[in-house]
């Protein structure tokens, strides 16, 4: 599978990604555009892969640095979860469990054909605290071990102004309810 941007649409999209970074400052104080645009253009493969962000609604924006790696953090910054991500199920063996009425697929694979990683609770709670997202959708966010053992997943959305956290059954799915992702570059 090719992952890297033909070079017409890398200008374009470093456009896109610059004019999102100047709208939104508040979601990354104290970042500079010209070291992050650095960062992408050396790494050609992350670059497509916020490009299959985007292309699937995700609006993808730069929410901060890894103290740790010193990496740019990137999430999805849509309003409401991803239009071109929604109804689909938790994961493959939730989406193989299904006997009919599947869904188109499941959330972790086509996080990681994008290669990219659904939010944690921790990241889809940093999200929430720089605006307000899913106030009338939900994200299926990576869920712990013990849980999908158990055949259950969780979700996020905001209602009421409060974030909550939800469980379904991994096997479920609807049409208000997709997935955002992160994207260490």
């Amino acid at each position: 599978m090719k992952t890297e941007l033909p070079s017409k649409n890398r200008a374009e999209f470093l456009k896109i990604l610059k004019s999102r970074f100047e709208k939104n400052m508040m979601r990354h104080e104290g970042l500079t555009w010209k070291k992050i645009a650095d960062r992408l253009n050396a790494a050609p493969n992350k670059l497509w892969s916020l490009y299959e962000m985007e292309k699937s609604g995700g609006e993808p924006d730069v929410v901060g640095e890894d103290k740790k790696s010193g990496k740019y953090i990137f999430f999805d910054c849509v309003a409401e979860s991803p239009k071109e991500r929604r109804s689909l199920c938790y994961d493959k063996e939730a989406w193989d469990s299904r006997k009919e009425h599947k869904p188109k697929g499941n959330a972790r694979d086509m996080a990681a054909l994008m290669g990219a990683d659904l939010l944690s609770e921790d990241q889809y709670r940093q999200l929430q605290s720089l605006g307000e997202f899913d106030t009338k959708t939900s994200s299926w966010i990576n869920t712990p071990a013990a849980i999908r053992k158990l055949g259950g997943a969780l979700f996020c959305d905001r209602r009421f102004n409060t974030v909550f956290v939800y469980h379904n059954g991994a096997e479920s799915y609807y049409a208000s309810r997709g997935f955002r992702t992160v994207l260490f570059v």
